[in-house]
């Protein structure tokens, strides 16, 4: 895809986003629905993983060839519940992402993360076992494990990594 077209789609999704953070839904009953705070993280989420080059999308639409990099969206992990986002690099899995609403501190769902890269399923294809990398992240702070660290601990970074930079 053309880098201007890229951008030109990360940018109508972002301000599609920030329109829809901002209105209020009504239900037949004449209720209020607001988006829920982990599903507006997930909807920023979204968006910089486009913007870093990933193609997101629902686990019942996935193609793990789709692209270089596709992160899933609420991908099952018997046993251990749904990662919010399994990351695939050239067909295989490589990390995970935990989403949390803002405002969540991020240093302490590192544990979570791990339970999900250590709980893929047999037969799935992936880089090791357990998944090397793993995300926290609210949609507007991020924090990233390299589990090929020789003492990984979660470390704050600005966005997540392209998924060239996974595959080396």
């Amino acid at each position: 895809m053309e880098t201007g077209a890229k951008e030109a789609r990360v940018k109508a999704r972002f301000d599609y986003l920030a329109g829809y953070a901002k209105i209020r839904l009504t239900t037949k009953t004449g209720g209020v629905l607001a988006p829920q705070p982990e599903q507006e993280a997930r909807g920023n989420i979204d968006v910089l993983l486009e913007a870093a080059g990933w193609h997101v999308c629902d686990a019942s639409a996935a193609n793990i060839h789709a692209a270089r990099g596709v992160a899933i969206r609420e991908f099952p992990l018997p046993g251990h519940g749904f990662a919010d986002y399994l990351l695939y690099v050239d067909g295989k899995a490589a990390g995970v992402i935990e989403a949390k609403k803002e405002g969540v501190t991020l240093t302490g769902v590192e544990t979570q993360s791990d339970k999900y890269i250590q709980g893929l399923p047999a037969g799935l294809p992936c880089w090791r076992k357990p998944l090397p990398f793993s995300y926290q992240s609210t949609g507007v702070e991020n924090r990233f494990t390299n589990g090929l660290d020789p003492t990984p601990r979660s470390r704050p970074v600005f966005a997540f990594h392209k998924p060239k930079l996974r595959a080396e």
